[in-house]
């Protein structure tokens, strides 16, 4: 399946990358986070269990056992704290 990720803050600052398509042969946000681990550097870094980031899928907060469909658009974010 194809997946439309994008990265936000930090995590774009450190990957370099704002956003990309990939192929994903998984069926879950933790298997697409492994997926971007497997990278390696700052990837397997900023994912790494126990950094604190937030998975959308279509704009909506998941939880890492959520399924993604098929042309789903994913951002991968830091929480975020407001004033």
């Amino acid at each position: 399946m194809k997946l439309h990720v994008l990265y936000f803050a930090r995590l774009r600052e450190r990957f370099g990358v704002a956003e990309e398509t990939l192929e994903f042969d998984g069926a879950t946000a933790a298997g697409l986070i492994a997926q971007l681990q497997a990278r390696g550097g700052a990837w397997a870094e900023e994912l790494a269990a126990g950094r604190a980031f937030r998975v959308a899928v279509n704009q909506d907060i998941v939880t890492l056992d959520a399924v993604l469909p098929d042309q789903a658009e994913v951002a991968i974010f830091p929480p975020v704290t407001g004033g």
